[in-house]
């Protein structure tokens, strides 16, 4: 059972033991910072195994505390003092998430205008406007139409999507909400992540070993990855991974219908993408985003599948910036594509340096935003 004083001393101990290893190893911590690393995570190691001593009594001490039975304590640095309690669980089932990283996927495709393309062809189709009779675009076409009392309609699509992603105008499902925090946390990862990599990139040109791990921090980028997986915690139950299932199979039958050679041949079109983009030019009207959009599918969901994974909670600097390197451009993209849109909710962590003010002859200091 550790006591008030137990504690106290285990901890000046542990001090003392920093103090004495950092003037042995000396200019080994300069050139090696991984040793410093290795070091520290040793030393609280043997603090937590410290820590885990016999259970606690029934009364958790109480009695002693205050002065009744036999075991009562003669002064407070006797008395027991918790370690403290269980660590809130980080941990999340990666079905889920991954789950999530595929409808974030989809919804960036329905965004684009995918489905509403498809529907437009059936809509021409019915009406005898294309000049489709017996082809494979024109058997795809007939058998879209037939199975869609099989499916989530669109609605449902949109519901999930505002429940997941707090994206669009409609209501989340009855007695569900939507998540609204989702996109300022995913932007804010993300660019934490680009930032980060930013900051390697400058820390590599400028150091004399460039192998040596760089100055940008890895609290920031793993602060923002657990805000963001704890969001998605609440946000992934449900029917979400059946509907995800479902609905990327429908993209798939949509991407090949629009291939077809038949459907390509009607507006002169070398792949699907010509046809998507020949639709909502002529028949809706729209300023394309075709690119971002997909580009933004494909890097937010490798993102978004990275955080699924135990990665996050990685400690060590060295491995943790190998783990991160899987997503760096992809973060970068995202950011890009996002900014280019104007969907991203950039927010600048600090200036990067003090305007100079040539009148003063001094740097002007800089105001913090009020809000």
């Amino acid at each position: 059972m550790a006591t008030v004083r137990d504690s106290q001393q285990l901890q000046d101990q542990a001090a003392a033991l920093r103090r004495e290893l950092t003037e042995l190893l000396g200019s080994r911590l300069g050139d090696d910072p991984r040793l410093a690393e290795d070091v520290d995570r040793r030393i609280n190691q043997l603090l937590i195994g410290a820590g885990n001593g016999a259970p606690p009594p029934r009364d958790n001490g109480l009695a002693a505390l205050i002065g009744l039975g036999d075991e009562a304590v003669a002064e407070l640095g006797e008395a027991r003092l918790p370690s403290g309690v269980e660590q809130y669980d980080e941990t999340v089932a990666s079905e889920r998430i991954l789950a999530i990283a595929d409808l974030y996927y989809l919804y960036q495709h329905e965004r684009l205008g995918v489905f509403r393309v498809v529907r437009k062809l059936e809509e021409l189709f019915r009406a005898g406007t294309l000049r489709l009779s017996s082809g494979t675009g024109a058997y795809g076409l007939y058998r879209f139409d037939r199975r869609e009392v099989l499916r989530y309609t669109r609605q449902d699509r949109a519901a999930a999507y505002r429940r997941a992603f707090g994206y669009g105008t409609l209501p989340a499902p009855t007695g569900g909400r939507p998540n609204r925090d989702f996109h300022p946390l995913f932007a804010g990862f993300n660019e934490e992540v680009a930032a980060f990599w930013r900051d390697k990139r400058i820390s590599d040109v400028i150091r004399e070993r460039a192998y040596d791990p760089s100055y940008g921090s890895i609290a920031v980028v793993r602060r923002a990855g657990l805000d963001l997986r704890n969001n998605l915690k609440f946000a992934s139950y449900g029917h979400i991974n059946v509907l995800r299932v479902e609905v990327m199979a429908l993209l798939e039958e949509a991407m090949t219908l629009l291939g077809s050679a038949d459907i390509r041949d009607q507006f002169g079109a070398d792949n699907a993408w010509d046809v998507i983009e020949e639709v909502l030019t002529r028949y809706f009207r729209e300023t394309l985003s075709t690119s971002l959009r997909q580009r933004m599918a494909v890097a937010g969901r490798q993102l978004l599948r990275w955080v699924a994974e135990p990665h996050i909670l990685q400690s060590n600097r060295t491995q943790f910036e190998a783990l991160l390197l899987e997503v760096a451009e992809y973060a970068e993209e995202w950011v890009t594509s996002a900014g280019a849109l104007g969907v991203s909710t950039s927010r600048r962590r600090r200036p990067p340096a003090l305007p100079w003010d040539a009148r003063r002859g001094q740097a002007r200091t800089v105001r913090a935003p009020v809000g």
